[in-house]
């Protein structure tokens, strides 16, 4: 196994938020790079692991990137946000450049490309370092259009999918491939977004930074190599948006099309009372759960077999309240992923092998 570059991740004043949700994830798993630490200010001086999720990974959050360089030695600086329209923050580009001339590689998942930046790539020039953007697609002539070409692979398609953007779609679909291959399940799994990709998926595509002629192509085309390199019994799909999201519909319908699924595992937050939209200029009310179901379900030709919670602004006693009520109002197998393990998804999923 070839040694992981050593990475700092930026994420100031977002980290532990929906905002900071690429930094997150790499500080839950990273396959890609060796996450050595996070800058956020706000935070600095406490675990990454203990602050996001109660238990220390030794991971250290930092005030600078100065801080980082000296005692953390990173080859790399990762930006860990998700911001709005996937703009490099105003505020991130002194430390950009001052990794640059750190001569750190700077790595983005954003839709404002770092390697298409005049002054970054400049710079990086002069310093010999690389600007790598993960959510940039091919080429336009060498993307693919819809082949039909996953609907009759004798596996399971199973998208985690979801009632908003930023609710935990990934790291459910994360737990759950680990999960399945734990229980002799072959299982593989495929990204759609940039932080997926960071972490070190093998098989996947950025769905939003893609043209519309060719997002379903595209996916479709990672979901079909998927199966002929690895041979699962399981894919497991990352889910974008919400197919009821205003804003973040898109994603939704093409994972759709894309993987033809026979099952979808359905995301929901119940303490998330409006809409995730990345800024605050619009409030918009979470979706009922059936509401979802039934809109999943008859844009697709799957079912929804289980409900998977994130428990943002719960108590753990509210957690189990409400995977209790979701089990007795819609008969699916419901829990928390983080808190309860997957043990019921893994069940209901093995009921749905072809």
């Amino acid at each position: 196994m070839t040694s992981r570059e050593r990475a700092l991740v930026l994420c100031d004043g977002a980290f532990a938020t929906s905002t900071g949700k690429t930094a997150n994830g790499l500080v839950r798993r990273s396959r890609k790079y060796e996450i050595v630490g996070v800058i956020d200010r706000t935070k600095a001086g406490r675990d990454a692991g203990e602050v996001l999720d109660g238990v220390a990974n030794g991971i250290p959050l930092v005030a600078t990137l100065r801080e980082g360089v000296e005692r953390l030695r990173p080859g790399a600086l990762i930006i860990g946000v998700a911001t709005f329209g996937g703009y490099i923050p105003q505020d991130f580009r002194p430390v950009i450049r001052e990794a640059i001339e750190a001569g750190l590689d700077v790595v983005s998942g954003l839709h404002e490309y770092v390697s298409s930046d005049a002054e970054f790539t400049a710079l990086a020039a002069t310093r010999g370092v690389r600007l790598v953007d993960v959510r940039k697609p091919r080429p336009l002539r060498e993307l693919r259009q819809f082949g039909d070409l996953t609907r009759t692979l004798p596996c399971l398609r199973l998208p985690v999918l979801g009632t908003d953007g930023s609710i935990g779609k990934r790291t459910t679909a994360l737990l759950l491939a680990d999960a399945l291959e734990a229980a002799g399940i072959r299982t593989t799994f495929v990204a759609t977004g940039q932080t997926g990709l960071l972490q070190g998926a093998v098989f996947g595509v950025p769905v939003d930074a893609i043209p519309g002629d060719f997002v379903v192509g595209e996916l479709e085309g990672e979901v079909h190599r998927a199966y002929e390199e690895t041979k699962p019994q399981v894919i497991v799909v990352e889910g974008q948006g919400s197919i009821s999201h205003p804003a973040y519909v898109m994603g939704t319908r093409a994972i759709l099309m894309a993987c033809m699924p026979q099952a979808i595992i359905l995301q929901h937050a119940p303490g998330r009372k409006t809409r995730n939209f990345r800024r605050d200029v619009v409030a918009w009310p979470m979706p009922a759960v059936g509401d979802e179901i039934r809109m999943l379900e008859l844009f697709s030709w799957g079912r929804v077999i289980a409900i998977t919670l994130n428990h943002e602004n719960m108590t753990r006693e509210q957690v189990d309240a409400a995977a209790a009520e979701y089990e007795a109002r819609y008969g699916l197998p419901t829990c928390d992923p983080l808190w309860h393990g997957v043990d019921k998804v893994v069940a209901a999923v093995r009921g749905h092998l072809p």
